[in-house]
């Protein structure tokens, strides 16, 4: 089954639909209240991140599941490529080796969306290159090194089995309610449009 698709420009304004449409699913597909919650738990985390990616261009959210498996689609199309400063902004990594702006789990998947569309947008010539101070770090980790279907991709699942133990990563882990819940995110870009996955079976 495949919900119907919401539309966004800029911003995410119609919030109690999504409500609506996790409702109908869950009455379509039988599931009790506590399954209802949680497909209504994973929607609102990751509704909360799409007016941060929307600056970029406008976006699509749907549901669909087969059986018991559910996946949650978002999808930001950039409007407009992002120049070589904005990728500077983005990809700016802190003495430490984090980038400031990504805090948690969330933090990470936003930034890997973000970091996609600032390599597209240098990979077809829209932007000037990053300064040389920029690096990668935030995406070592849960990158696929041969995405399928993907130019690029990055997974909540092989990040979580690359952390070590008893780390500052592993507490923001153990912290998250997506990363608790969800059993897998993926975050991936095809040509101008990346699309933020998240996996549940119910």
């Amino acid at each position: 089954m495949k919900s119907d698709i919401f539309k966004f420009e800029r911003a995410v304004t119609d919030i109690e639909s999504i409500s609506d449409l996790v409702s109908k699913i869950a009455v379509y597909n039988g599931l009790d209240d506590k399954q209802e919650l949680r497909l209504n738990l994973l929607c609102e985390e990751l509704l909360e991140m799409l007016p941060n990616l929307l600056v970029y261009g406008h976006g699509e959210f749907w549901i669909e599941n087969e059986d018991s498996l559910y996946e949650l689609h978002a999808v930001v199309e950039a409007d407009e490529l992002l120049s070589g400063e904005s990728m500077d902004a983005i990809l700016a990594v802190s003495k430490s080796g984090r980038n400031a702006a990504a805090v948690g789990i969330m933090g990470r998947i936003r930034i890997a969306a973000e970091m996609m569309l600032a390599r597209y947008a240098q990979s077809v010539g829209t932007s000037g290159a990053p300064s040389a101070d920029n690096r990668d770090d935030l995406l070592e980790k849960g990158q696929f090194a041969d995405p399928i279907g993907y130019t690029n991709e990055w997974s909540l699942e092989k990040y979580r089995a690359q952390v070590t133990k008893e780390s500052d990563d592993w507490d923001e882990l153990e912290k998250s309610i997506i990363a608790n819940m969800a059993d897998d995110v993926t975050v991936g870009i095809m040509g101008g449009r990346v699309e933020i996955t998240v996996k549940k079976r119910l």
